[in-house]
């Protein structure tokens, strides 16, 4: 191994790819178990690497020298080997303070709530402080370590102004975790959360429905990784990288979720867009049918809410964590905010607006057998659409009409 991140876990990771983008390919990930650690790092058999949960703190022993910063900080995520002597660095103190500034949550002056004891939390600590935060809590499931308990936090301190979650809860594959009740926050005027797998967790979700300005980790994963960069080869990149290799992980790893009326084009569409973009395409109805019963022999049995029930279980648990592929949902999948959810989690909503007009009655979806049936549908249904697109897409054209028109859209995004 020369290059590389270790932790317990790292089927979530997305550093490899981002040092790939920095010309690194002998980048690896390699997973470590806790009673392997010392002699990992006692070997030294690596030029550079970084260290993520539940590593962090961990490592401090082993290295010769440390950084002032992370000592400061008492946590390190990067460690390069300089002819056997191990030196410790903290770049997570820069991608968090990159994310802030990327998200304009201001903390000067502010309260700040950290979830988490662990060494992202105390980053996130210094982190506030360098920026002038008013008052610094962190919050931990026992209250060890200075730290308030979670009950401590909904008792005295609600009216904190600004959140970072640097804990696991919401992390793939467990995405519907949230660490803590947002409505019970009256003040809150930002939101992080240091997860970046998937791009939107439940908590930054939650954020966005109240309005409060939020964003996950990814920023801070690239900012840290390019800072980490730098030090392992003792150069300097040009300004603007992060900001490039960040926007083309985003694209790389975001769904476009197709939604609209049956016949709308969804799956026709989807199909192109797969193609011009070299993305897995899935259909959720095909999805629902693979399990071995068709849509018609669902609804005959059981009605709508069987097949409802069916279909969350698809979104929830085939489809959500999916990254970097087309979806093509069915009619009424949207009709439930917790399928919203799911597919917002790492996914762009495109309504295909296609006119009522030109939407054809088909015998295998029985709420769209007829055109009554249709219109009925349509107008239940437009207003939840435009509710819930990122971007509304005229579909009275082609279907490659219509794939042009998406494609520009998520490329410019």
């Amino acid at each position: 191994m020369k290059y590389g991140c270790i932790g317990k876990k790292l089927g979530h990771s997305f550093s490899r790819e981002i040092h790939a983008a920095l010309g690194n390919d002998d980048y690896i990930l390699r997973e470590v178990a806790p009673e392997a650690l010392d002699a990992f790092l006692t070997e030294r058999d690596f030029c550079a690497i970084n260290v993520t949960i539940p590593y962090k703190e961990a490592v401090l022993p082993h290295l010769s020298e440390i950084d002032e910063g992370a000592r400061r900080i008492g946590a390190v995520n990067t460690i390069v080997n300089r002819g056997g002597t191990l030196f410790g660095y903290n770049t997570d103190f820069y991608g968090m303070r990159a994310l802030l500034s990327h998200a304009k949550i201001a903390v000067g002056g502010k309260k700040v709530v950290i979830l988490g004891t662990g060494g992202t939390s105390k980053t996130a600590y210094a982190v506030a402080e360098s920026l002038g935060a008013k008052e610094i809590l962190r919050v931990g499931r026992s209250g060890r370590e200075n730290s308030l308990t979670y009950e401590e936090l909904y008792e005295g301190h609600t009216d904190a102004d600004i959140l970072i979650n640097t804990t696991p809860v919401g992390m793939y594959p467990n995405l519907s975790g949230m660490p803590v009740d947002l409505a019970k926050f009256q003040r809150l005027s930002g939101v992080i959360d240091a997860v970046y797998n998937p791009l939107c967790t439940s908590l930054i979700l939650a954020a966005g429905a109240r309005g409060i300005p939020a964003e996950g980790g990814l920023f801070m994963l690239v900012a840290q990784g390019v800072r980490a960069s730098e030090i392992f080869f003792d150069t300097h990149y040009p300004e603007g990288t992060t900001e490039k290799i960040f926007a083309d992980m985003r694209r790389k790893k975001e769904n476009i979720v197709l939604v609209g009326m049956p016949t709308s084009g969804k799956s026709t569409v989807g199909k192109l867009l797969a193609e011009r973009l070299s993305r897995p395409f899935i259909d959720i109805d095909e999805r629902i049918e693979a399990r071995g019963t068709k849509i018609s022999e669902i609804f005959a049995a059981g009605g709508e809410p069987a097949f409802r029930k069916t279909e969350a279980e698809v979104i929830e648990d085939e489809v959500a964590s999916l990254t970097g592929t087309v979806i093509a949902t069915g009619g009424g999948s949207v009709l439930s905010d917790e399928n919203v959810k799911n597919l917002l989690h790492n996914g762009r909503i495109y309504f295909l607006n296609r006119s009522l007009s030109l939407l054809i009655p088909t015998d295998d979806r029985p709420l769209a057998k007829d055109k009554e049936a249709i219109e009925k549908r349509y107008r239940e249904r437009l207003p939840r659409y435009l509710a819930v697109a990122d971007a509304v897409i005229p579909a009275d054209g082609t279907p490659e009409e219509v794939a042009d028109l998406i494609s520009e859209d998520f490329i410019a995004t």
